[in-house]
Order: C-alpha cells, then sequence, then structure tokens
C-alpha cells in the first residue's frame, strides 16, 4: 500500500522467511530475502533444511519472477545475508551471519541517487565472524556502529570508510561500561538515545553523537523499554515503559531545546479496569545456583500474600541464544495472581544476554547444563523462602524455554508438581535437520561431532525421560504449522513419554496440537485466548488453586 494515496498495490512476494526489509530512499522498491521454493504446498508444515537464503531486490509494479538477484552464497549453505539501508540513503549494510550466535560480516555498497546500482561490487568492511556490528547513524563516510568486538557488553564504536584498511578508521565512541548496552538509536542528528540493562531492568541515557559524551540519564522507574519511536531526522522521541505491575506509559521527551536538558513527560497511559498496581508487588531475589554463580529471579504477588509455602507458583523461564528476559506485563499472568491467589516468579538465567556475551556462553555449548541448574536452584529459592512448595510450583517455557522445563522435569520430577511445555526443542540428536534448525548448532552444538554429541547426550529430554514413574503433569503444546521448531520435537517426546511412563505415572501426560498454528507470532486473539486458558486451567488443577472472586 503507498501511504501517501492508501492505493493497495498487487505486488505479492512468496517464498520470504527470516527475511530482512530495507526500502531504497527512491521509494521504487526494497531489498528482501526468500528460500528456495518449498517442497510441500501446505506451507509451515515443510520439514526440510532451511538452506541456500538469497537477497533480492524487488521494483514496485513487478511480478516476483523479474526480482533483481542482489547476493547468493553457493557454497555457504547455512549462510544468511541480510541488508539495511543507511538514514542518509546513499549506503547499504550488508550483514552476513552463519547461525544464532550474535557475529557477523560487515559489507557495504554505495546507492547512487538513494537507488539499485548497476552492479554490486560489495566493500568488505569485516569479513570474519569475530564480532557483532549494527549500523546506528552515520555522517557521511562515517558509520556509527554498535558492537561487541572485544566487549562482551556492547560498545559504540565509528569506521571512517574513507579510512578502510588503517588503523586510525576505527574509533571508539561510548567505551564498554558495567551494565549491558542494548540499543541505541540517533536522534536530531547530533545525539544518541542509549537503553543499557542493569541488573535485568532498562536505564536510558541521552549522549553526543560525535563525542560519545553523556549529557543526562533519563528518569524512568525500575522496568522495562518495550518500545521506542525516534529518528535521526526527529527532535523527539516516544518511548514505552512497562514491568510486571504497570501495565504500560508511552513517555515524550522533546529534544528540540538546544540546552540539552531533557524530561521525559507522561504522554499517555494504560488502564486496566479493575487492576490497581498498588495491590501487587514485585521483588528482585539473588540466589546462589549450584556451581556458586549469583542469579537473579522477579517474583510478583499481591501485597495480602502469605508466606506460608502453601501458594499456587508459576515459574517461568527461557536462559538461551543472548535473548534477555526483562519485566513486562501479562493480563492473564495478574489473573492468576489476583484470583488464584499465585506467584509469577521470572528467572534470568545464564544462557541469556542480561549480562552480556559472558552470561551467554555460561549457559550455552558445552555449559548447557548451568541453565538447567539455575532453574533447579530458582525453584529451591522460592520453597525455602516458603513463597510455595514442590507440589504447588508449576514451571513453564516456550521453544528454547521448552528445552529448559522438559530437562529440569527429567532431572528432578520430585520439585515440580506441573510442566507447560510450549513448542519445545527436545530431540537434541537430530534438531539440525530440520528447517532453520541448523542455526541453533552455535547455541547448542553439532550432534554429528563426537565431542559435541556428548553434550547433548547427557541432557537431550527426549533420551533422558526417567524410568521410576515419577513425573510431574506435563502439558505439551505445539502446532501443526511449527516450521520454526517442528512439531515432531513434541510429537515424538509425548509419545516416548506416554510409552515409558503411561502405566507408571499418575499424573496426566497430555499434548494439545493447535491446527492451521505456527510458532506463536501472528496467532490469532482468539487462539491466544483458548490457549492461555487451557494452560492455567491445567495448572490450577495440578497445584489445587481456588478461584477467588473479589
Amino acid at each position: 500500500m503507498r501511504t501517501d494515496t492508501k492505493e493497495e498495490l498487487e505486488d505479492v512476494l512468496n517464498d520470504v522467511k527470516f527475511s530482512c526489509m530495507s526500502w531504497t530512499h527512491d521509494h521504487k522498491g526494497l531489498f528482501y530475502n526468500k528460500y528456495p521454493k518449498a517442497k510441500t504446498a501446505d506451507l509451515g508444515t515443510e520439514t526440510n533444511s532451511n538452506v541456500h537464503q538469497k537477497l533480492y531486490y524487488h521494483k514496485l509494479g513487478t511480478p516476483q519472477s523479474e526480482d533483481i538477484l542482489v547476493l547468493e552464497l553457493p557454497d555457504e549453505p547455512h549462510w544468511m545475508p541480510r541488508c539495511e539501508v543507511s538514514d542518509c540513503g546513499k549506503i547499504m549494510l550488508l550483514y552476513i551471519s552463519k547461525g544464532c550466535e550474535p557475529v557477523n560480516k560487515l559489507w557495504i555498497h554505495d546507492l547512487p541517487n538513494m537507488g539499485l546500482p548497476e552492479t554490486f561490487n560489495f566493500t568488505k568492511v569485516v569479513d570474519n565472524f569475530d564480532a557483532d556490528y549494527d549500523y546506528i547513524a552515520n555522517k557521511e563516510k562515517v558509520i556509527y556502529l554498535m558492537s561487541n568486538s572485544n566487549a562482551p557488553r556492547y560498545k559504540l564504536t565509528s569506521v571512517d570508510l574513507n579510512l578502510l584498511g588503517q588503523e586510525e578508521a576505527w574509533k571508539e565512541v561510548i567505551p564498554e561500561k558495567e551494565s549491558v548496552l542494548e540499543w541505541t538509536a540517533c536522534v536530531r542528528q547530533d545525539l544518541l538515545v542509549t537503553c543499557y540493562m542493569e541488573d535485568c531492568v532498562n536505564k536510558l541515557y541521552i549522549h553526543r553523537l560525535a563525542s560519545g559524551d553523556l549529557i543526562q540519564s533519563v528518569d524512568i522507574p525500575p522496568g522495562s523499554v518495550v518500545g521506542y519511536s525516534g529518528r535521526a531526522k526527529d527532535d523527539f522521541v516516544y518511548f514505552k515503559f512497562m514491568s510486571f505491575i504497570n501495565p504500560g506509559v508511552i513517555y515524550h521527551i522533546d529534544l528540540a531545546n538546544k540546552e540539552d536538558n531533557f524530561t521525559a513527560e507522561v504522554f499517555e497511559e494504560t488502564p486496566i479496569k479493575g487492576f490497581k498496581s498498588e495491590d501487587y508487588v514485585t521483588k528482585q531475589i539473588f540466589f546462589t545456583s549450584k556451581d556458586g554463580t549469583r542469579v537473579p529471579m522477579f517474583v510478583t504477588h499481591s501485597k495480602d500474600l502469605v508466606l506460608d509455602g502453601t501458594n499456587p507458583t508459576l515459574m517461568y523461564g527461557y536462559g538461551g541464544f543472548n535473548i534477555s528476559l526483562t519485566p513486562s506485563y501479562s493480563c492473564s499472568r495478574m489473573i492468576f495472581c489476583k484470583f488464584l491467589k499465585g506467584v509469577y516468579c521470572m528467572v534470568n538465567l545464564r544462557g541469556g544476554g542480561e549480562y552480556g556475551n559472558d552470561w551467554h556462553h555460561a549457559g550455552s555449548l558445552a555449559n548447557k547444563q548451568n541453565v538447567f541448574d539455575d532453574f533447579v536452584a530458582a525453584g529451591e529459592e522460592l520453597c525455602k523462602l516458603n513463597y510455595t512448595s514442590p507440589a504447588k510450583l508449576g514451571i513453564e517455557g516456550g521453544s528454547n524455554g521448552g528445552l529448559l522445563v522438559a530437562a529440569c522435569a527429567n532431572q528432578r520430577p520430585d520439585l515440580f508438581s506441573t510442566v507447560i511445555c510450549h513448542v519445545g526443542v527436545l530431540d537434541m540428536y537430530r534438531f539440525q535437520k530440520f528447517t532453520i534448525g541448523h542455526a541453533w548448532m552455535t547455541e547448542y552444538g553439532n550432534p554429528d561431532k563426537p565431542e559435541e554429541f556428548a553434550w547433548l547426550q547427557k541432557y537431550s529430554p527426549l533420551h533422558n525421560i526417567p524410568e521410576d514413574g515419577t513425573y510431574p503433569a506435563t502439558l505439551l503444546l505445539t502446532g501443526d504449522h511449527d516450521d520454526r521448531v517442528v512439531p515432531l520435537h513434541s510429537l515424538k517426546f509425548i509419545a516416548t513419554l506416554q510409552h515409558q511412563l503411561g502405566k507408571k505415572c499418575c499424573n496426566p501426560l497430555l499434548i494439545r496440537v493447535d491446527t492451521k498454528s505456527g510458532h506463536g507470532a501472528g496467532k490469532p486473539t482468539a487462539k491466544r485466548l483458548q490457549e492461555t486458558a487451557d494452560c492455567y486451567a491445567f495448572l490450577a488443577a495440578q497445584v489445587g488453586a481456588v478461584w477467588h472472586d473479589e
């Protein structure tokens, strides 16, 4: 659709998956990715490996068959190219990755007249997979990049394209700090808004672009910045704040004042009928994991909760792929806390990005067991502090978090009463053979290598189900069109679980297969409501939670 005239265009792009989408500034077309055509007409049910991704340019008003092939990498079928057009529209930045590890190559190309060049001959700024480089802004030929090069908690650096190949081409603009630089954005052409993570909550700061000098911090309460709007050409920004007990506040900062004294003003708040945040409390608790590592978790509940070890509790985690869990509001979680008198706990496990790359690497590859140990230790801590007890403790996770809860159920079935496992990665012997699973080898290891197979063999949920009949009540959830974590993971696991424990275990071992659904993104609201209701009903039945009207 043309946004100025609301005219709907006839252009259709097929076979697009895990794609970038970046428009040239002449408004004539866009760059995007696609894979070779799927072998099945029922898209979403294919299991063949996603390889040989290519980068194309589509010109508006032309059929996809005429799209221009920008880049293909036939000798490296697992590499994935994506691109971005600079704010000025004159530079194309090409990122090449080969898995889920935050590292990439960086190539560039000039875009004459802000459009497509006649041929592509990229300049290789970084031609290795040693670090992550992400475009933030540019001043002519000086490009500002967020990077973890020799900085596991990230920094801002610049490179002068006119000096490529010379040592003085690269300069550090904002050095690495103790907290993690999550993102940064250019605004007003000369300022940077930076978002840091400090003990799993976000802090905002404003810097000068040219020097990196700090101007001021932005005063916001503890929680997460979950949305941001502000471009290099704008002299204002909007951002949305959220926490476990705050449904959301949109703030506005006016940056037109050249005196550089900026204040975040409330633009709009999100009211929830019948919900009063002052009736609830969130605490951050640090506990000690098996190997002595200090790990944080957030615990949310009503203020009048009695710590007597009888409270229905849901513990959630992820612990992988450098993904950080930060405070966020959920209506369903607050219904659990309000009407079922529940306790909600979110654990910031190793494997995530809460404390930078070192924290991530401490929970990946040969160190994956640390993630499970952290989660188990969190459950033990909740029981020790009398929030709950094993009979009242349920755990939930999805995708990599599904692997987490299944592995923990296998290893400590006595600690948890209930397991809710969404679209889990459960067969660690063969995950790399289906769709995009090959990209996860940077996180888990390669099962085809004996040394790395030995890591996976110890915790693969499908292959480590205990045989004595003790197992928590389990609900698996998958979608029959999940083409990321294909449903065979959940189907094989529930079949094995029921076969081995069906006659020994007195707890329900169930699977919920949603039809015409995928990994989760884009699921209609009606389906989400049905699924959420089923999950909480299952949890309530197992932990003995009783509904309390106001």
